[in-house]
């Protein structure tokens, strides 16, 4: 069957030709239409893409980013799969998947969420409505969508959460932990710059990469007059990685009150920008290579919605 006929066979097409009397005035007929594009909103999406069955979608995340590179204590990979057949026509990037983020994914005709954060984390023991992990799971069910998560597998990954962080800088990058069987992939990373940077340089480099007007700094002993050769990074929560690390600078989401006065006590300036600040953006260069992937028969969106839960006030 014709997918673009199957699916125009699908939407609800009456109250729309019945928009239009004599005595229609423009702004009922825009109040109608609207109304219209709403109720059909999923399925006018999938006019614009091919679709693809969900196990190759999933065949396809997994050929970029193997599930096996994540962290041992990570919960990634197909985490809710409706009953098949699925075919995936939109598919949705999110850093966080929140309630609000999952009510646009539905308003934006999506099939499948990529979400970086497995939204499952610790183990239900119950799915009901009494908490908005468990409402999350009911709705994607309810709406027949498919969440997977990468989370950890994109930190190691070459071309993937921390190379995207560390790009706004020119120099020789390398993984602070790399794996045995390739040494381009590992956790964190390592950048010695081309040319030394004034600290107030680095800091507007990232501002400007992640799209953020203010950041935290904890400088080191001389550091705001420093010339900083190396930086190292880890996106989210950073501490782990970094710890010990030779370097001028962590870039990283957050650390605690102690583990930034051990590094700016070890001559270490500190560039903290909230956890999720630091993986976000990767997910809108990401989308490109998404598309690619999936052939440009999947259309693939980012969240509009999605943003990290500390402001500056």
């Amino acid at each position: 069957m014709n997918l673009r006929f199957s699916v125009a066979r699908d939407i609800k097409w009456t109250n729309f030709f019945t928009l239009y009397t004599p005595y229609t005035t423009k702004s009922y007929l825009l109040k109608k239409t609207a109304a219209f594009i709403k109720l059909n909103q999923r399925n006018l999406a999938s006019v614009h893409s091919i679709g693809m069955e969900l196990k190759e979608v999933v065949a396809k995340l997994e050929s970029f980013a193997s599930t096996k590179l994540a962290e041992n204590w990570d919960n990634v990979g197909l985490l809710i799969q409706p009953s098949s057949p699925l075919l995936v026509n939109v598919l949705f990037l999110t850093n966080d998947l929140t309630e609000d983020v999952l009510d646009e994914s539905i308003s934006k005709g999506a099939n499948m969420i990529l979400c970086y954060h497995p939204p499952i984390f610790r183990s239900l023991k119950r799915i009901t409505q009494s908490s908005w992990k468990e409402r999350l799971v009911v709705k994607a069910f309810e709406n027949r969508i498919a969440i997977y998560s990468p989370h950890t597998a994109y930190d190691v990954i070459k071309g993937g959460v921390n190379d995207w962080l560390i790009s706004c800088f020119e120099g020789v990058v390398s993984p602070i932990n790399p794996l045995e069987n390739d040494s381009t992939c590992g956790s964190g990373r390592i950048c010695q710059l081309k040319s030394p940077l004034l600290i107030a340089d680095v800091i507007s480099k990232v501002k400007e990469h992640l799209g953020l007007d203010l950041i935290r700094v904890g400088y080191s002993r001389n550091g705001k007059l420093k010339m900083i050769n190396s930086i190292a990074t880890c996106a989210g929560s950073g501490a782990t990685i970094l710890e010990g690390v030779r370097a001028d600078v962590y870039l990283t989401g957050e650390m605690s009150h102690h583990e930034i006065l051990d590094a700016v006590s070890n001559d270490v300036t500190v560039l903290l920008c909230e956890h999720s600040n630091t993986e976000r953006g990767f997910l809108k260069s990401h989308s490109k290579t998404l598309t690619c992937l999936l052939d440009y028969k999947v259309q693939v969106i980012c969240s509009e919605v999605d943003k990290d839960p500390i402001l500056f006030v």
